[in-house]
């Protein structure tokens, strides 16, 4: 092992995961306040997870150097 390890970014970890593949996993925004001028479907639709661009995935990952 080397002596100097890098850091993972905090606020990055709680917030994506990678895929087998190697994509980038996160949570949809909006569902947090304001829920009742929402639709139903929309906040179902919001409930499930997408994924980061493949324009800002090596951003990602730069961030997570050992996920």
């Amino acid at each position: 092992m080397p002596k100097i390890k890098m850091k993972s970014n905090s606020s990055a970890k709680k917030r994506f995961k990678l895929t087998a593949n190697g994509r980038v996993k996160r949570k949809k925004a909006y569902l947090r306040h304001n829920l009742t001028s929402k639709t139903t479907s929309a906040k179902r639709r919001l409930r499930r997870g997408g994924y980061i661009s493949k324009t800002q995935e090596h951003q990602i990952k730069a961030m997570l150097p050992y996920a």
